[in-house]
């Protein structure tokens, strides 16, 4: 258990006891459980919460084990695939901006509408996010306004001039498998009942996909088989 005097500043004033917190997290944005799933699995291990609480979890504390994990964040490469594609809020949909490398996931970005604005936002985002390592090549789908965001882009940051842009449908097959694996997990959701809440779950899940796909290294060498996904945890949380 852990002792209120050791606990780390962001659980402060917290009735449970960080363990459970960050277990709860954890496997909410790494498995296909929903927060009532998670209600009945502590109570098995004779913890009592709400599934609220635990939602009010997910949207506290992803924001900041998605900074500590990205800590151990792998280098991404040099070719992104960018494409987009949608997500339920409110009973409305929504388009989720993301792009991949040869190594997985690179940046994601939520936006209400479809278009330039959108794109542009998000080559922003992926670039800010990846200071220093700005693309070679970047492959777009079809869709006319994220050519023309790039363009634009290309007058913001000096990073964008020297990137070709290519569209390719048959490279572009990597990130439309990507996508599956979000897709599947936001099913389970049936939708999200606000656009903020929407951006930080599915910024977990994000993380929980890119940790599956071990692009964080806590050393030297390639990642081992041998350690656990709590091991792993406890070493970025920490």
């Amino acid at each position: 258990m852990t002792k209120r005097q050791d606990r780390d500043a962001i659980y402060v004033k917290r009735q449970f006891d960080t363990e459970i917190i960050v277990l709860c997290v954890r496997w909410y944005i790494s498995y296909r459980l929903s927060y009532r799933d998670l209600v009945a699995m502590m109570a098995e291990r004779g913890v009592s919460v709400s599934h609220t609480t635990i939602m009010r979890w997910v949207i506290r504390y992803v924001p900041e084990f998605e900074k500590r994990w990205n800590r151990f964040a792998r280098s991404i490469g040099s070719s992104w695939r960018v494409d987009e594609t949608y997500i339920s809020i409110k009973g409305k949909w929504h388009y989720l901006y993301r792009a991949v490398d040869k190594q997985g996931p690179s940046v994601d970005f939520v936006r209400r509408d479809r278009g330039i604005a959108a794109a542009q936002a998000f080559f922003r985002k992926a670039l800010a996010s990846h200071a220093g390592r700005a693309p070679r090549k970047v492959t777009l789908d079809g869709y006319v306004p994220s050519h023309r965001a790039l363009r634009l882009s290309r007058r913001e940051h000096p990073a964008w001039r020297r990137v070709r842009v290519r569209s390719s449908k048959y490279l572009n097959n990597i990130i439309e498998q990507d996508h599956r694996a979000i897709k599947r997990r936001c099913a389970l959701m049936k939708g999200f009942k606000s656009f903020a809440n929407a951006a930080v779950t599915i910024a977990g899940v994000e993380l929980g996909h890119r940790i599956h796909k071990h692009q964080f290294s806590f050393g030297r060498g390639r990642p081992r088989n041998d350690r656990s996904l709590r091991t792993d945890w406890e070493c970025a949380v920490a």
